[in-house]
């Protein structure tokens, strides 16, 4: 194995133990030590001294001057970043230690939260290097023979899990434990480990690595501070088993594992570090009933932060860019589950807060990627290009995914932002407004607007939800505005003209309808030549190459029909299709005999769809792609200009569309899609 060169971003007391290991591993070197000052770097190496270990200190090199963390990731002698800093800041160096081209090992928490922790992961998969979080716990082989017994069924089934970790640390507002601003509480300290091992265990019940809890339902005592101070919650998984964890840093917990199953149960004593830092051995209790209690050792022969370095060290040299005992994924359910327990607990860090945006997952200025390949359309009347995708404002809820998302998007080259009055009771206009007035992107944007959803689908509702929504937007104008629905008792005059006067009066600029039929939209365009006014230029509809068979929702309507097309077609009307990739239909959540969705089921199952399915799937086989890349594809290469709304809820749902400009259909393939070529 060859020699990996590692540099330190920290100098706390887990950046030593990690340097100590590194120093005892056969596979790697300490090349460079990073602090936020030199002598605070300098102190680290003379404590190594101290501590005699002459092999880590006399190959870390200190620099100055202070704060030059960016020394070390432009180092190349460095290979691997092991970064150790505070809880906040790990996504920021995370994300310029993969863009710098070095492999990633972040200190648990990976992040604050699950969304900063997308943010990373999809900089670790751009640039091609490592990732993992460093939860050496998954790593001890202890934790592997406890997966490994499970998986035999020795309990057989797991039905419940125990699981605690917590101290009592004497309050210091000021100190990481306990400060807001650092991340303190008890779930960010010690509380993942819980979360970590009862998923474990969960998805080992089922072989299949780690599992997510259908349900999470958490507590917490808020202190002076408003951290968690002890906290206890509840996981229900959908295979029947239940945890039950707790955590803190203010109250002694055992610490302790305790499985239950069928025939028996596993007790583990020392489950977070095992055998200890330094080797030696550990042990699982196997209990069953009627028998002796077996005790089960478990030879350590290396440190645990050593088992950790070497870990890396292997993955990366057979080519790996993620760990197969703490891949990705479980590291992404992690932080969503820690989300889910503070949301159950009520508890938010005070920068978490829908006042103010969270910053970006970098911490650098928010700049349109280079490798950026949004497609544009220009639309009558829109003062810039759009870009063919549209960032769907509808569910995010809370401040730091709102803000990983829109930053992702905006740095993809997307710029159009669709909202409307109605969704989430205004929580997602806040939080765009929030970001785009934080971000100050506001004059880069194309932002849509819609009003007059059901019930309050009538002219005298427009005014005021229009200027509600600028307001919560923070911006005084909509540059493109949808009447969510029609009433087609209006007279279509009053639409127009209402329409008109917003137009005239800088609210708007571009409008026309959302779930409007061809005919009204006809009508209205018809009255407005008529009257000298300005038209319904833009149209949201339904468009997919799955048809729509029946509304998904009442009142909502589609474009997808030959004559629709056609008329589009003819009077050059833009499109903004929702559901262009039929809520999944494209993907293995639909089949003929797949009838757990009962929207997919009543919406777009019919078998001229399945055909067009069978389509997609065999031409995407063809050219290398997902099937929803066809479809999204479809959507996107029509004859009258045509832009695709998205909802993605993470970032690798945004890079699976993103994958369409990648595609190119030619007419025939479009036809032969449609079943009309």
């Amino acid at each position: 194995m060859s020699g990996l060169s590692w540099g330190i971003l920290g100098t706390g007391s887990i950046a030593q133990a990690f340097a100590r290991a590194v120093a005892k591993s056969n596979s790697g070197t300490l090349s460079r030590v990073g602090s936020r000052a030199s002598d605070t770097a300098q102190a680290f190496v003379e404590k190594l001294q101290a501590d005699k270990n002459p092999d880590v200190a006399a190959g870390a090199k200190t620099f100055a001057p202070s704060g030059d963390y960016e020394a070390l990731l432009a180092d190349p002698d460095v290979d691997a970043i092991y970064v150790a800093t505070p809880h906040t800041s790990h996504a920021q160096w995370a994300i310029r230690a993969a863009q710098a081209g070095k492999h990633v090992l972040v200190e648990k928490p990976a992040a604050l939260n699950h969304a900063d922790t997308m943010a990373m992961v999809e900089a670790a998969r751009e640039a091609g290097v490592f990732f993992m979080e460093a939860f050496m716990f998954r790593l001890a082989p202890q934790t592997r023979k406890l997966v490994e017994m499970i998986e035999s069924g020795e309990i057989g089934r797991v039905r419940t899990i125990e699981a605690s970790f917590g101290f009592h640390a004497t309050f210091d507002a000021s100190s990481r434990l306990f400060a807001n601003e650092l991340g303190g509480g008890g779930l960010m300290d010690v509380g993942l480990y819980p979360v970590s091992v009862a998923r474990l265990v969960a998805g080992a019940n089922d072989k299949q690595g780690f599992a997510d809890p259908i349900k999470v339902a958490g507590s917490a005592r808020l202190g002076e501070t408003s951290v968690d101070e002890w906290a206890a919650a509840l996981l229900t998984f959908d295979n029947d088993v239940i945890a039950q964890l707790s955590t803190a840093v203010s109250a002694w917990l055992p610490n302790d594992v305790n499985i239950y199953g069928e025939t028996g149960s596993l007790h583990i004593a020392s489950p977070w570090h095992a055998a200890g830092v330094e080797g030696g051995s550990s042990s699982i209790e196997l209990r069953r009933f009627g028998k002796d209690t077996q005790t089960i050792d478990v030879p350590q022969d290396k440190w645990l932060y050593e088992i950790e370095a070497d870990h890396v060290a292997e993955c990366i040299a057979n080519g790996l860019t993620e760990s197969p005992l703490v891949p990705i994924a479980d590291t992404l359910g992690n932080m969503r589950t820690l989300d889910q327990w503070r949301d159950s607990a009520r508890f938010r860090y005070d920068a978490e807060s829908t006042k103010k945006a969270w910053p970006t997952a970098s911490r650098l200025p928010l700049a349109v990627s280079d490798t950026a390949r949004m497609q544009t359309r220009t639309i009558e009347g829109v003062a810039r290009p759009v870009s063919a995708l549209i960032m769907g404002c509808d569910n995010q809820t809370a401040m730091p995914h709102a803000s990983v998302q829109f930053d992702d998007f905006y740095m993809q080259g997307g710029n159009c932002f669709d909202t409307a009055h109605l969704y989430g009771d205004g929580i997602m206009e806040k939080l765009l407004g929030v970001w785009m007035e934080d971000r100050g992107v506001r004059d880069d944007l194309v932002l849509i607007c819609k009003g007059a959803h059901t019930p309050d689908c009538r002219p005298d509702a427009v005014r005021p939800q229009l200027e509600e929504s600028l307001e919560r937007l923070r911006t005084d104008r909509a540059d493109i505005y949808f009447l969510h629905r029609d009433d087609t008792s209006v007279p279509i005059g009053e639409w127009v003209d209402l329409l008109n006067e917003l137009k005239d009066e800088g609210k708007i600029s571009v409008f026309g309808g959302s779930n409007w039929s061809k005919e009204r939209m006809a009508e209205a365009n018809a009255y407005a030549a008529a009257n000298g006014k300005q038209g319904f230029g833009v149209l949201s509809n339904n468009f997919s190459l799955a048809r729509m068979n029946n509304p998904i929702w009442p009142g909502v309507a589609a474009c997808s029909d030959d004559d629709y097309r056609t008329w589009l077609e003819e009077t050059g009307t833009a499109l903004f299709s929702w559901s262009s990739q039929a809520r999944g239909f494209f993907t293995d959540r639909a089949g003929p005999d797949i009838k757990t969705d009962h929207d997919l089921v009543y919406a777009f199952y019919s078998d001229d769809n399945f055909e067009r399915r069978r389509r997609a799937y065999e031409l995407a086989e063809k050219k290398n792609v997902h099937p929803m890349t066809v479809a999204l594809a479809y959507v996107l290469t029509q004859k009258m200009p045509t832009c695709a709304l998205v909802g993605p809820r993470t970032l690798a749902e945004l890079r699976t569309s993103l994958a369409v400009f990648d595609l190119s259909l030619t007419e025939d393939e479009v036809a032969w899609l449609d079943l009309r070529g």
